[in-house]
């Protein structure tokens, strides 16, 4: 087996790809507070026409 085959051309370290597995933080919120807010305007809109579906 040659050295060839193992090589890493970025030189890639252990903290680089801790790093790269986490999402930043301004992300997660963001993912989140999109979540919630889509799930709001999906129970807002279920209530719209269930309402709407009585009348």
């Amino acid at each position: 087996m040659s050295d060839s085959e193992n090589f890493d051309p970025l030189g890639s370290t252990k903290k680089y790809e801790a790093q790269e597995r986490k999402f930043p933080r301004g992300v997660v919120i963001r993912l989140f507070a999109y979540l919630i807010a889509g799930h709001i305007f999906a129970a807002f809109l279920y209530l719209l026409f269930a309402v709407a579906g009585k009348g």
